[in-house]
């Protein structure tokens, strides 16, 4: 009875903990394309600490790369690609003022991959594959990282590690139970989160929005989104599947909103300074 009564204490314990460390917020002002959902996110992983682990993370990423040989190794691809990123940057403000501060980075890896990402507190990465297989337009490379810097912006990683550690509650049970502890790596987490899980239709969603928006205040067609993503269908057809579709699965209906996200913000990109 006394082992029953410790697990019911340590179940009401970590339900209180679990509840009182999250809080429904508003990562992003709605924009023009209004993003309004709440999000579920945990205190007990603040942006500043899931940016710093982001940070220690992408220094591994780029010193691997550098040590292949791989890091920035065409000057006109990465001076594109910084070009482009750094227009789009300008316009973060519209959706978090706090953005405008933050140490964006975005560098290009020299890897066959079709993939491109944008980690917590906006350190990015291209690569070479994505450029050379897809062959983008610069406003569909603009897509691309507007896209990705979307997901940073609406803190899509530090909310699905919240959902990771609201799940992995029933660890904490089965460590009273059994007396194991259950170690928390923050690092790892992270690293499951950007390059492993899924992105859910939600998320993607959303980064479809804010990265249509992006890019079309920035001078760049909103409509080569569409074309972007015809391009990653047709790459995928007969073949394996890009890295890049793993985790931003495409899809008829994709096109189909993202051909009236377009439209919407038609009017921004016509009133703003072309590249």
């Amino acid at each position: 009875m006394k082992g029953i009564a410790t697990v019911k204490r340590v179940v009401v314990t970590g339900l209180i903990l679990v509840m009182t460390g999250c809080a429904t917020v508003q990562t992003t002002q709605g924009g023009a394309v209004g993003v309004e959902r709440k999000q579920f996110i945990s205190n007990l992983v603040s942006e500043a600490e899931l940016n710093q682990v982001a940070a220690q993370n992408y220094a591994q990423v780029l010193s691997q790369a550098r040590q292949q040989k791989a890091l920035d190794t065409d000057a006109t691809q990465t001076r594109r690609v910084k070009t482009i990123a750094q227009r789009l940057i300008d316009q973060v403000g519209v959706f978090r003022a706090d953005a405008r501060s933050w140490n964006w980075e975005v560098h290009v890896i020299n890897q066959d991959e079709v993939n491109a990402w944008c980690m917590p507190g906006g350190k990015m990465a291209v690569f070479s594959g994505l450029i050379k297989r897809i062959r983008p337009t610069d406003a569909e490379l603009a897509a691309v990282i507007g896209h990705e810097m979307a997901h940073a912006l609406r803190e899509h990683s530090r909310e699905q590690v919240s959902q990771k550690m609201a799940t992995s509650f029933g660890l904490t049970v089965l460590s009273a139970l059994t007396g194991v502890q259950a170690v928390n790596d923050l690092g790892g987490t992270l690293s499951e989160v950007m390059f492993e899980l899924p992105n859910s239709r939600t998320h993607e969603s959303e980064a479809d929005l804010i990265g249509v928006e992006l890019a079309a205040r920035a001078g760049y067609d909103p409509r080569a989104a569409v074309t972007l993503w015809q391009k990653m269908g047709a790459l995928e057809q007969g073949r394996s599947q890009p890295e890049f579709l793993s985790t931003h699965p495409a899809s008829s209906t994709r096109i189909a909103d993202l051909q009236a996200i377009s439209e919407r913000v038609m009017p921004l990109y016509q009133q703003a300074p072309k590249p």
